[in-house]
């Protein structure tokens, strides 16, 4: 109980704040993604580096996926748990 006392929880207006944010440098990341696959092929000859730059933008586009999974999965349950509360 000692620690629980010490700890110092969120407020609701810190998580809108957290959610804004995140949503605001998850299309950051989207749009950063999609120019560097614009770019990427620009002046590139050899079929191998294309290949491989479209293969590594591939991975860091399927990450970035996972990452707004996972936080939608999490704020799904933030959202649910609120609708819980003024239920009761």
């Amino acid at each position: 109980s000692h620690i629980m006392s010490e700890y110092v929880r969120m407020t609701d207006t810190e998580r809108d704040q957290i959610d804004q944010d995140a949503q605001v440098f998850m299309r950051t990341c989207a749009d950063a993604i999609n120019q560097l696959r614009t770019e990427a092929h620009k002046g590139v000859q050899s079929a191998q580096v294309k290949e491989h730059r479209t293969a590594v933008l591939d991975f860091i586009e399927d990450y970035l996926k996972r990452v707004c999974k996972l936080y939608s999965e999490q704020r799904a349950i933030r959202v649910k748990r609120v609708i819980d509360k003024k239920r009761l």
